[in-house]
């Protein structure tokens, strides 16, 4: 993480958010995606998978909404300030909607439990940067 700081730091452009946020973001946006691809994959190694196919579908819609948004924060262009408003808003609804789903079977399957929780705590990381953005 003090890589990705210092990264940020020497971009001769000033970033959408200040670095440390910015770097906790990143982070926490990245290692969602993956916890959702995972998840995903886990789901789909369970016995009674058909009963998962929601839970499924929202981890890989959350996977790539956080990936899109990791491209979009990297990008300090201050033109486009509404367009990564727009995308952590509408990633944080789809980390939402995919931590609800696995918290409907985080009692049965461990990943899922897991899963909601990486993805509540990226929820807080996207609004602590839609209220900097804002």
């Amino acid at each position: 993480m003090a890589d990705l700081r210092q990264m940020i730091k020497s971009h001769p452009l000033t970033p959408p958010l200040e670095a440390d946020l910015l770097a906790t973001t990143l982070n926490e946006v990245r290692m969602c995606a993956q916890f959702c691809v995972l998840c995903a994959d886990a789901c789909l190694a369970e016995a009674k998978v058909e009963e998962l196919r929601e839970c499924i579908r929202r981890c890989l819609a959350c996977a790539e909404s956080c990936e899109a948004t990791a491209h979009q924060l990297v990008r300090y262009d201050e033109r486009d300030r509404t367009i990564l408003y727009s995308q952590l808003q509408a990633s944080a609804v789809a980390t939402r909607v995919c931590a609800e789903e696995c918290e409907r079977h985080a009692e049965a399957m461990e990943h899922c439990r897991i899963c909601a929780r990486v993805c509540r705590n990226t929820l807080e990381a996207f609004h602590d940067a839609i209220d900097a953005l804002a």
